[in-house]
């Protein structure tokens, strides 16, 4: 028995392997909900992003499978076998509210397909399997909430880990101020009474002129200092020191590191006895060491606030709390609060280098999500390198992508494995030191929601981890949680 134009017939459809098991009466319905189509080769027979609405089973011809990355198409397969598939494959899960097509299939040869409906391949394979069809929904479901929990657990984790790093970070100048502040209290109290010393008659109103003027000098010295090595440093101590216990002033060696500090050398000292003479040279001493110790004093309050006022830049740009989830980035200030970040667990014994190209353009982008990117690559490239080696980060134009490298100098990733480092987890950690999820969350947030590509190579001593961004948006940006595999 033939069977009608556009129609195959159900003994055709059991020469295909994914019918081969199907009784008579299946097939029969196959055939009579199915049909026969022809695509012209170089054809697209369904587009990446579409609603899924066709099952395709190939009946003759070649076809290719595809993503898109960027402007470009990344082919994933070629098949010309007979009862290949695709399309509408996820349709019999019910949850799923966003039935679109995953990738792109494209006819290279003129091909033909048997094709079936999306909601008739759902009601077939739901009303003949329903024991499978409840397994594969508990293991799709059960997988991806899985999946979400402890990827979840993996970023609070990441955040922990990085927040503890960055309290030490913020503690180191916060304590410094504290304690600048507390020895600049007891300098600027002492500094009035020596004043009030100075100035208690002895000196007239001239040499108290030039002896403010050396003040002057002393604070300028202070803000434009010479640049001393630590021998140099050292050997002007000496002199100080030298010079002041030859003229009778106590603590010489106190004294002297924090004028050489502020710039002062013997001739200077010289030029202060001349004004005050030697009944008050010790006094007038004091308070001009009093001053300079001041001026270095809020020098370092001033850095120490400055490099607390630079971590908590990093954080929120690196956290992205007052933000936009969607917005125009320069990827470098991103790489740089992720670095600052993880600055208190990269071991001495490992160097950052870092390689940027400064001239490219800002790119469109979710940036606290490519900041967890950039959070996984690097933690995994410390762990690979252990005490030692050199991390570099690098950026630069690939074409008409945005790349950014991030690579070390680790054992490596061995060639047995490496096929499968974006697996859900999938670790090659010891139990309890990683979930699995890190690679698979990047490569979740760089191809699915920025439609770029992150690829890896890797030999010992040597592992790049590339990953590819477009420079302009392709689509309007989806607010929705990150979509499942």
């Amino acid at each position: 028995m033939s069977a009608p134009t556009g129609r195959l017939a159900p003994e055709e459809l059991r020469t295909l392997f994914l019918f081969e098991a199907l009784d008579d009466e299946q097939l029969a319905w196959l055939a009579e909900h199915g049909r026969r189509e022809q695509r012209a080769g170089g054809t697209v027979v369904f587009d990446e992003g579409e609603a899924a609405t066709c099952f395709f089973v190939l009946l003759s011809g070649t076809v290719t499978l595809s993503r898109r990355v960027g402007n470009d198409e990344l082919e994933l397969s070629r098949s010309s076998q007979r009862g290949v598939y695709g399309g509408a494959t996820q349709s019999h899960l019910a949850d799923e509210t966003e039935q679109i097509y995953r990738y792109t299939m494209r006819a290279i040869t003129d091909a033909e397909f048997f094709v079936l409906a999306g909601e008739k391949f759902a009601y077939a394979v739901r009303t003949w399997f329903p024991m499978a069809i409840h397994l594969l929904e508990g293991l799709f479901i059960g997988m991806r909430n899985t999946q979400t929990l402890v990827g979840e657990r993996e970023r609070l984790l990441a955040l922990g880990s990085l927040s503890a790093g960055l309290t030490h970070e913020l503690n180191n100048p916060a304590a410094a101020a504290v304690r600048a502040t507390s020895v600049l209290r007891d300098r600027v109290g002492a500094m009035r009474s020596k004043l009030a010393m100075i100035a208690d008659g002895r000196l007239d109103g001239s040499a108290l002129h030039r002896l403010v003027e050396l003040q002057e000098e002393a604070v300028a010295r202070v803000v434009t200092p010479l640049k001393l090595s630590p021998m140099a440093a050292a050997d002007a101590e000496d002199a100080l020191t030298d010079w002041l216990d030859e003229h009778g002033v106590r603590d010489a060696w106190d004294l002297a590191p924090i004028l050489v500090g502020g710039g002062a050398d013997t001739e200077w000292l010289s030029r202060v006895r001349t004004i005050v003479g030697p009944a008050d040279l010790e006094s007038a001493i004091r308070w001009l060491t009093y001053t300079v110790e001041t001026e270095l004093l809020m020098q370092e309050i001033g850095e120490a606030v400055t490099r607390i006022s630079g971590l908590v830049g990093a954080a929120k740009q690196y956290s992205q709390l007052d933000r936009a989830p969607f917005q125009v980035v320069d990827v470098h200030d991103l790489l740089d609060a992720t670095l600052v970040m993880f600055k208190a667990k990269i071991p001495a014994g490992v160097k950052l280098v870092k390689e940027y190209d400064r001239s490219l353009p800002p790119v469109p982008a979710y940036a606290a999500e490519l900041n967890q990117v950039w959070t996984n690559l690097v933690d995994n490239a410390l762990g690979a390198m252990g005490d030692k080696g050199t991390l570099t980060v690098r950026t630069e134009l690939a074409g008409d992508l945005l790349a950014v490298e991030v690579a070390d100098t680790g054992s490596g990733i061995p060639p047995e494995v490496r096929p499968r480092i974006f697996e859900p987890f999938f670790t090659t950690k010891p139990v309890g030191s990683g979930t699995g999820l890190g690679l698979d969350i990047s490569y979740r947030i760089v191809v699915h929601k920025h439609h770029g590509d992150i690829r890896v190579r890797s030999e010992p001593g040597d592992t790049v981890f590339r990953v590819l961004l477009p420079l302009t948006a392709e689509r309007p940006p989806t607010p929705d949680p990150l979509p499942a595999p």
